[in-house]
């Protein structure tokens, strides 16, 4: 008998931690996972914000199906004219406000974060950044340094310096921000802290502080946007307009892809002093950008969006359960707060046998994380009610 899947997954693909969920996927269609055995799992998580348009969108698969016929990677980053990204680019450019018309593809987020602060720099001639508490921005060198955490930092130091932590929501503690600061960079809806929307004025005071500084305002959105928040991206709720904006998770529609997206003026200093000023080899991959088009095409005039407060209350309405101290939720992105880190565990083994993949988060460990794709129905939101309240019931 050949070694199963799941000791070479335990015993040769790296592990991050010591306890996976471990489901051997088979499949993915729609809202559900399947395992090997058959079992569907409804993903309430839309694999960590990626799957917006739930698996295996008929558009993202036409999109790689008629890229695939074409052509893959060519070239690096930025030497050849190549279809994908340039009708991206467009539309990113349709929808965004006009000092957002310069975009830089990636493959992630974390790699997103990496070149926003290099362009915070090289644009600003300036060191310092500031980030705030709580907050995620990925777990490169450089992204990882933005981090409070020293649980998830103190084995990896020495970290980037000049990196000053502000509280978000606080508005005194935008007294940092000086001409010594290069950018400010935040979580339009803190994510890994459990969906903390920001209080009323806040990001515009942010907004106003940066201004008057000279400071870029980086906000990362690679959780909130596209929809998420009930509107296409998180910072039109809040009637601001970044320097940067940050994209990755769900704008590859499944594909790994990420951007940092800033004013052409900001950009063009990238170009020269020195030339090359960042570079990437698979940045833009053809495919993954065919699938974003897809993505975002198919987000835009089917108005994803606008179901979000419509669906988020039938969940806000209904999980009411003496085990759920509170719910944090902006759109259709919650946090069911269950007071301790042990009953999340859990309630997520639990959901897991009743066909449900839900999760946690990094900073808020006592929380149950619940973003399902926007494509979602209604009926399927009342029938997860009812069986998620089942699963408390059953919980001594």
């Amino acid at each position: 008998m050949g070694i199963s899947h799941r000791n070479i997954f335990l015993q040769n693909l790296a592990q991050t931690s010591d306890m996976p969920l471990a489901l051997e996927i088979e499949r993915a269609e729609g809202l559900y996972l399947y395992d090997t055995e058959g079992r569907a799992y409804l993903d309430m998580i839309s694999g960590i914000g990626v799957s917006g348009l739930g698996h295996r969108h008929p558009a993202i698969l036409k999109a790689i199906e008629t890229q695939s016929s074409k052509y893959l990677h060519t070239m690096v980053y930025g030497e050849f004219v190549l279809s994908p990204q340039v009708q991206l680019a467009n539309l990113l450019h349709q929808v965004l406000p006009a000092s957002l018309d310069n975009v830089y593809l990636v493959n992630s987020g974390a790699e997103a974060v990496e070149g926003a602060m290099k362009l915070a720099k090289r644009y600003t001639g300036r060191s310092e950044i500031i980030a705030c508490k709580n907050a995620y921005h990925g777990s490169t060198q450089g992204a990882a340094s933005l981090m409070d955490s020293n649980y998830f930092t103190g084995k990896f130091r020495p970290l980037l310096p000049n990196i000053k932590h502000i509280e978000f929501n606080r508005e005194e503690d935008l007294d940092k921000i000086s001409h010594d600061t290069a950018c400010v960079i935040m979580e339009t809806v803190q994510a890994e802290a459990g969906v903390i929307e920001p209080n009323e004025g806040y990001l515009q005071a942010v907004r106003e502080k940066c201004t008057e500084t000279g400071t870029l305002l980086i906000l990362d959105e690679i959780q909130a946007s596209y929809g998420r928040t009930g509107y296409l991206f998180a910072f039109q709720k809040y009637g601001i307009v970044p320097d940067i904006l940050l994209l990755a998770k769900g704008f590859g529609g499944g594909l790994p892809l990420g951007a940092f997206i800033s004013s052409k003026n900001i950009m063009s200093c990238l170009m020269d002093e020195p030339i090359l000023g960042h570079i990437t080899t698979f940045g833009g991959n053809p495919l993954c950008a065919a699938t974003a088009f897809a993505t975002l095409d198919t987000i835009i005039k089917d108005e994803l969006w606008e179901g979000v407060e419509r669906k988020s209350k039938i969940l806000i309405e209904g999980l009411v359960h003496q085990k759920i101290k509170k719910i944090n939720h902006c759109g259709l992105w919650m946090a069911i707060d269950l007071g301790k880190f042990e009953l999340v565990l859990e309630v997520v083994q639990k959901c897991l046998g009743a066909g449900y993949l839900v999760d946690w988060f990094l900073f808020n460990s006592h929380s149950i994380r619940i973003c399902p794709p926007l494509t979602i129905e209604e009926d399927d939101l009342r029938k997860f009610v009812v069986d998620f309240l089942a699963v408390l019931d059953g919980i001594n």
